[in-house]
């Protein structure tokens, strides 16, 4: 037997094996393998059957790319481990690595579960916004009682493999699960019991089924936005009937969930997350360079969480302050973070000590001489951040990596400034960097590939979700960022209010964001956004407009900062934003500074103005070249602005609406608001793609 599936014997026991790397993937040759398999197995004369892979891991999943096949279905599969679990003789399964999905539906069809103590096991397909769909709702809460089941089936959430056991989901936990399986397999074979099948066991809570499944109806009516709880509830409540009926459910409401946007959109950035990974272009032989350890220079909240995130990933880090007081300033800081993750549980002291461990602090660059990375985070000031990388680029080793932490300027410029612009990019961290996911890997002109390669593949190990952007105002997300707040104050200037625009934005009926522009706005500074504002509109490069982003310039000039200073777009009851009618009033002398008459705002209109300019920049940005790829741009703002996974990024959801929709939407600003300034040029490309009917997440390069 060839093929991703292979079956051997050892004496009267059969061993099937799966094989199909990565992560054997039930593919449809991986499933016609093990169907070729257990035929095999049925014919002839063993007494039992282990069921293994080769690699680094049992089965972690369906492969995700059938479940956009027109034909797909489930059934072959499902009905496949029916007749597994059916079968008079004894099977197990020997667990190890990521246990995911239809991975672990085949398992709970086995009749015995022996896991490796490192094993994970889950249902994760709500992240998809789908349901398990091969008796994964069915056989679940049988062997570990509807409460687990719906804890598992809702969170997505691995467990460990003595969760499991104590679960009931693993029956026996070894360092040699193969082997542990293929004894308890002949001891189970020569014992002469019946097998024990998952199909036909009783749930152990179904006593408290009225209670859990009321809490999982509740969870769909709480957000009525995700098809896939909605879903749940309603397997689970079927399991309580019977498995036949069971399974007619799950069927129906895994096909259901299939088809909706919201589980087109979750596999989309699903897809899009790990094609960002891949670079075009570099050299198949590429090699990484090694970063065994790291600078930081600067030390405030940015460089000291993109500090913490080095050391979490036990890299040793070096921090650079101006002074004494400031490194120990920037160190309080990394040390009340720690202490602050300790004490709600997520970290134990004695972990926190090691990674505090891996930072050293110094008052000098050339502490930094032997690092192998190092990047600026100083203040976002040009002329400040030239400067540091000229002295980086005196006092790095050859073959060091210098970055520049920026999230506007010109990262090209600052790589010139090092004297090596070969080994200088930018990395964009978001804040709090040692939490947030993004990270926009800043491509100069000048770029090394193995410089660039070696960033992104340093993002996994740091546990970032990278971004590949050209050199731009803003880079991706940023520069799209502009459209939205410009719109944002334009409107308020026409007579909208803060509160009005985020509740749109924040409504899942239209965008469900967790802050509007407004409140984000306060929250990040309006000092910090109006600094950037002044300092590229000053630049010669940035709108020339006198009215633009006319509120936050004025609103910094008066000292308003936001939450910081308890009052900006909104007033703060400590972090609690109330309506602020000194903004209303400055507004309102602002229109009629620079002749802008009021109107009216629907919640349509405010969501169009919103995110139609940013669609239109995202077009530009791609025929630019700053994003390799539509889906590089969904991420950035799925990863790095709370932008809903399951509305699948701006650009998912432009397709979702039309293209031709939101041009036409565009023309009509032009005509209606005036396009003195060309903020409602559509860009070619989008133009191009309503003419011709076409998706822009389908869109990609010429080259």
């Amino acid at each position: 037997m060839t093929g991703p599936v292979t079956l051997s014997y050892e004496g009267p026991i059969a061993i099937m094996t799966i094989d199909n790397p990565p992560v054997n993937a039930l593919s449809y040759a991986v499933i016609d393998g093990i169907k070729a398999a257990f035929d095999t197995f049925e014919a002839s004369e063993c007494e039992a059957l282990v069921i293994a892979c080769a690699g680094r891991t049992f089965v972690a999943g369906a492969d995700i790319n059938t479940f956009d096949d027109a034909d797909f279905s489930a059934a072959p599969f499902n009905a496949l481990i029916g007749r597994i679990e059916a079968s008079p003789r004894p099977v197990a399964a020997a667990l190890f690595g990521t246990v995911l999905g239809g991975g672990l539906e085949l398992a709970m069809a086995c009749h015995i579960r022996v896991a490796h103590p490192a094993t994970r096991l889950g249902l994760p397909e709500v992240h998809l916004g789908l349901i398990p769909g091969s008796l994964g709702t069915q056989r679940l809460p049988r062997l570990a009682g509807l409460a687990k089941a719906f804890e598992m089936i809702s969170t997505g959430t691995p467990i460990s493999a003595e969760h499991a056991v104590g679960a009931g989901i693993v029956d026996h936990i070894a360092d040699d699960p193969k082997g542990a399986a293929i004894h308890a397999v002949a001891d189970y074979a020569h014992s002469h019991q019946p097998p024990r099948r998952a199909s036909e066991l009783t749930i152990p809570d179904i006593d408290q089924a009225p209670e859990i499944i009321a809490q999982a109806k509740a969870a769909a009516e709480a957000k009525p936005f995700l098809p896939t709880l909605g879903a749940i509830a309603a397997a689970l409540e079927a399991a309580t009937r019977s498995f036949a009926e069971g399974e007619r459910v799950e069927a129906a409401e895994f096909e259901k969930l299939r088809a909706t946007t919201t589980s087109r959109a979750l596999r989309h950035i699903f897809f899009a997350e790990r094609e960002a990974q891949r670079v075009p272009g570099l050299p198949k032989d590429i090699q990484a360079r090694p970063i065994k350890s790291v600078g930081i220079v600067g030390v405030g909240t940015m460089g000291g969480g993109i500090a913490m995130t080095f050391a979490n990933a036990g890299i040793p880090v070096t921090l650079v302050e101006t002074s004494q007081e400031a490194l120990d300033r920037g160190i309080g800081i990394i040390e009340k973070n720690y202490a602050g993750t300790v004490s709600r549980g997520r970290l134990t002291e004695e972990a926190a000590k090691e990674r505090r461990a891996l930072m050293t602090g110094a008052t000098g660059m050339e502490a930094l001489a032997e690092a192998d990375l190092i990047i600026e985070a100083v203040f976002e000031d040009m002329s400040l951040k030239l400067d540091v990388a000229r002295k980086l680029g005196e006092v790095a080793k050859p073959g060091a990596i210098i970055a520049t932490n920026t999230s506007t300027l010109d990262v090209d410029k600052i790589a010139e400034a090092t004297g090596r612009p070969a080994d200088a990019l930018g990395t964009h961290f978001f804040s709090p960097a040692h939490i947030m996911k993004l990270l926009e890997v800043v491509r100069g002109a000048q770029t090394a590939p193995d410089v660039l390669y070696t960033v992104m593949k340093l993002s996994k190990t740091i546990g970032k979700t990278a971004v590949v952007s050209g050199v731009c105002y803003g880079f991706i997300g940023n520069r799209m960022t502009e459209m939205y707040l410009r719109e944002s104050e334009a409107m308020i200037l026409e007579g909208a209010t803060p509160q009005q625009i985020d509740k749109v934005v924040e409504s899942p009926r239209w965008l469900g964001l967790a802050m509007g522009p407004n409140r984000m706005g306060d929250m990040a500074g309006v000092d910090v956004m109006a600094r950037i504002v002044n300092e590229w509109v000053e630049s010669g490069e940035g709108p020339q407009a006198p009215s633009y982003r006319a509120l936050v310039r004025a609103l910094f000039h008066l000292g308003k900062f936001g939450q910081k200073t308890g009052e900006g777009l909104y007033l703060y009851e400590g972090r609690k934003p109330i309506p602020n009618p000194a903004t209303e009033a400055l507004a309102k002398e602002l229109a009629a500074m620079h002749n802008i008459a009021p109107r009216e705002h629907s919640e349509q209109e405010i969501f169009e103005r919103l995110i139609y300019p940013m669609v239109n920049e995202a077009a530009l940005i791609l025929m630019e070249g700053i994003a390799y790829r539509p889906g590089d741009i969904d991420v950035v703002w799925t990863s790095g602005y709370g932008w809903p996974t399951w509305r699948g990024g701006p650009l998912f959801m432009a397709d979702e609406i039309g293209v031709g929709e939101i041009v036409a939407r565009m023309d009509h600003y032009a005509a209606t608001l005036g396009n003195e300034h060309g903020y409602w040029t559509v860009a070619p490309l989008l133009r191009e793609l309503a003419a011709s009917g076409q998706r822009i997440s389908d869109w990609r390069p010429a080259s």
